[in-house]
């Protein structure tokens, strides 16, 4: 299985910007479709983009959709996730998580996550 690490969290006012990175090892990186979840304090886990194996197609959840970007390099095996127009409903643990199909995802290879935290 591949294995994930994310990061580029942090602290950020309403109205920024910051971009996550899920880096990935393993040479198998171009057979995994990749998708971003959050979860904030009680609430349950929440999808937020999925991008597949070659990157040709993506799809957000309607919360982000038009902030948030999600885009993949290959070569650098690795994930981003460019956040525009934060707010602080956006706040919460975000997870970078693979599997060969957006179907599997949930029973797939995660990350530990990284922490966004919006202010007002």
């Amino acid at each position: 299985q591949v294995q994930l690490e994310e990061s580029g969290g942090g602290l950020v006012q309403a109205g920024g910007s910051l971009r996550l990175s899920c880096a990935a090892n393993g040479r198998t990186f171009t057979s995994y479709a990749i998708a971003w979840l959050r979860q904030a304090p009680g609430k349950e886990r929440e999808f937020v983009a999925w991008i597949s194996l070659s990157g040709g197609s993506t799809n957000y959840a309607d919360s982000v959709k038009g902030r948030f970007t999600i885009s993949r390099d290959n070569a650098k095996n690795t994930v981003y996730l460019q956040m525009n127009s934060l707010k602080p409903d956006d706040t919460a643990v975000y997870y970078c998580a693979a599997a060969p199909t957006i179907r599997t995802i949930l029973s797939g290879s995660w990350g530990r996550g990284t922490q966004v935290t919006v202010s007002s």
